[in-house]
């Protein structure tokens, strides 16, 4: 079995999931690009807990865990089967390394989680599992999630950071759709764009004192630790590239990129 890259999506606000735009039609054709894997493990910012907690259920919800936007987001659903065997994997594999973890069997698919899958995969077919991230640890932390979760890889599943290449939502709310990325925004994301792709780890551990404007762009950091999950599944010598680059609202770039071998070309 060939070993998958992993991935790293901004997923905006949820009317991503019906709303027509550049990251839309990019997770729509991403899907398709990768293949179908035997599973996903997703690490969302909406699933942070102060111990490392794995979705159990066969048969996960989907969350609505946001509040007043369209009638027509309520009504979708993402009835992806949930994959207890990989749970367990996931725990066993943090558990050894002496990371306390947790099963949940009754959470669902929060939108950080179903909303992208509803694009990349709508027919709801991949087992997804999701594992939590805690904004109370550090960068260093989920980098090393990610490291020992690279040997899922090789088995067929792919795993899946989901938050915001930027993310203030203090300014994103005042700002219509198509306004254009206020220039703070644009920098950090070219910032983040370099220095994922030149390698420089340690800038992103320490992003926080050396990125432009890190605390305007990420005033929580929940929505930048999915990122450093994705990338630390992947080894320091496997491929890294930016694969989407778009944005809305204002402050919210909508960037994704893939870690590892992989075939997908496309902007």
């Amino acid at each position: 079995m060939m070993k998958l890259p992993t991935m790293f999506v901004s997923h905006g606000a949820p009317t991503l999931a019906i709303e027509p735009g550049p990251a839309h039609h990019f997770l729509n054709a991403i899907g398709e690009d990768l293949g179908r894997p035997e599973s996903i493990l997703v690490l969302s910012a909406h699933f942070d807990a102060p111990i490392a907690t794995v979705t159990a259920s066969a048969a996960p919800k989907t969350l609505y865990d946001f509040r007043g936007f369209s009638e027509a987001l309520y009504s979708i659903t993402y009835p992806a089967p949930g994959i207890p065997t990989l749970a367990h994997q996931v725990s066993d594999l943090l558990s050894a390394a002496g990371i306390a973890t947790r099963m949940d069997d009754e959470r669902g698919l929060d939108h950080g989680a179903w909303i992208p899958l509803s694009l990349m995969y709508p027919n709801a077919d991949v087992p997804v599992v999701q594992l939590s991230i805690d904004s109370r640890k550090d960068a260093a932390y989920h980098f090393r999630l990610g490291e020992l979760l690279r040997p899922l890889r090789e088995e067929g599943v792919l795993i899946l950071g989901s938050g915001g290449a930027t993310h203030n939502l203090s300014h994103a709310i005042y700002a219509p759709q198509d306004a254009p990325l206020v220039d703070w925004a644009n920098t950090f994301r070219e910032w983040l764009a370099k220095t994922i792709e030149s390698g420089h780890r340690d800038d992103l551990a320490n992003y926080r004192a050396v990125a432009p404007d890190a605390y305007r762009n990420h005033p929580t950091e929940e929505h930048f630790l999915p990122l450093l999950c994705a990338l630390g599944a992947t080894g320091p010598d496997e491929p890294r590239r930016r694969v989407h680059r778009s944005d809305t609202y204002g402050a919210l770039a909508m960037d994704a990129y893939l870690f590892g071998a992989q075939k997908a070309s496309a902007e």
